[in-house]
This record gives structure tokens, sequence and C-alpha cells, in this order.
């Protein structure tokens, strides 16, 4: 008997990359540098976000569009920092955003007054590796409670991202993590990888990452001038 099959996933990736591109292209035309968060469950992401917004959220005009598989918990903490809606996306089970959410999310978000969007994504350093939301970058965050062959466990993320953030530093004398092997790894998959080393607990290196941000919006608006 003959067999016939569909190929689902290549029909469903490319529609996905479709809206992904019409996604890229509307933040374009509004200048806003777009940044895709993803991590392991746990890494830091949200509380990395907290204090963002705190800090600099109103100077560089931040907006979020944040995803979680079954709750808003991250967005309703998110939204304690901010004046502008965070746009919540609950992914029903499934791990990780897709463009067509961040096309949706998009129409909830004031475009005109955005200069830097930041897309927290679904705890997973597998699923939203293959899957383009029209963003700027992926961006890792890498808690050093993790084990330092993360980068090699996962490379497509890795291959993916341009900036790994190493989160909880201030933890770093209670685990047995070495950032110099870590780093050594992700070079190994990438090594056009970017580093940043901080604590969103306690602040430590988060001026690094706000001075970042200021010039990758600074480059996008004088590109768009």
């Amino acid at each position: 008997m003959a067999v016939r099959r569909i190929e689902v996933r290549e029909r469903v990736m490319e529609r996905n990359n479709a809206i992904a591109a019409t996604v890229r292209e509307r933040l374009r035309e509004h200048g806003i540098v777009t940044y895709n968060l993803v991590s392991s469950p746990g890494a830091g992401k949200t509380l990395m976000l907290e204090r963002t917004l705190r800090d600099v959220g109103r100077e560089l005009g931040i907006s979020v569009i944040t995803g979680d598989v079954q709750t808003q918990n991250d967005a309703d903490r998110l939204a304690r920092h901010t004046s502008r809606l965070v746009q919540a996306v609950v992914t029903g089970g499934a791990c990780h955003l897709d463009a067509r959410q961040i096309e949706a999310g998009l129409d909830a978000v004031d475009l005109e007054a955005t200069r830097l969007l930041i897309i927290e994504n679904v705890g997973n350093l597998v699923c939203p590796a293959n899957w383009d939301l029209g963003e700027t970058a992926k961006i890792v965050v890498f808690s050093v409670t993790e084990g330092e062959d993360k980068p090699l466990k996962y490379p497509r993320m890795f291959e993916q991202s341009t900036h790994v953030i190493f989160n909880k530093i201030d933890l770093l004398r209670h685990v047995p993590f070495d950032v110099d092997r870590a780093v050594a790894y992700a070079r190994q998959v990438n090594p056009a990888l970017r580093f940043f080393s901080l604590s969103a607990l306690h602040g430590t290196g988060m001026d690094e990452w706000y001075q970042f941000l200021r010039a990758n919006v600074r480059e996008l608006q004088a590109h768009q001038a």
C-alpha cells in the first residue's frame, strides 16, 4: 500500500515566517527595536524585566509582550512597574510563542509611543529557537544555577541568539558554576555571541544592560532619521 506524507510542520513554519516578516516590517516602520528573551524556566527573565521597566522603562519607551503556558502571572508582575499595557499571551500548553500571537498582541501596544519592545518568551530552550517572531534579535538569559554545558545541550537556541545574559551572579559563591567554561561552550556553538553578567535581584551589572539597550535604540533612531 502506498504511503502519502503531509508536511504539516513545514507549512506551519512557512506561514509563521511569512507573518514574522510582516511583524518585522511593521516594527521597522515604527522605529522599534525588538528583543525576544528566551531561557529555561526559572532563569530570572521576569525579575530582570521588572527591574528594567522600573529603571529605564519610561526613558526608553519600553512595551512588553509576555508569554506563559497557563497563567498571566508574569504579565501581572510586570504591569506593576509600567503605566503601559503589558500584553499577556497565554499559550494554553504550547511551549513557545509564534508570530501570529505577536501580530495580534501588537494591536494592543501603542506603537507610536514605543521605542523598545521586549518579548518575554515561554521558559523553554528548545521550541522557541525555531520560531521567528519578527524580532530584531533573540537574547538568552542563562542562570548560573544551571549547568555550564547548556549551550552544548541546546545549540540551536545559542546559534539563533546574538547575546547571552548570565543571571543570578550573586549566587556564584554558592554554586559550582564556571563562567569562563560556559562562555567557551557558548562560543563553540556561536563564536559571535556577546555576554552580560548580572544579578537582577541585587542590580549588579544592570547598568551595562541598560547601556546596551540605550545604544541600540539610539542606533535605530539614527537610521530612521
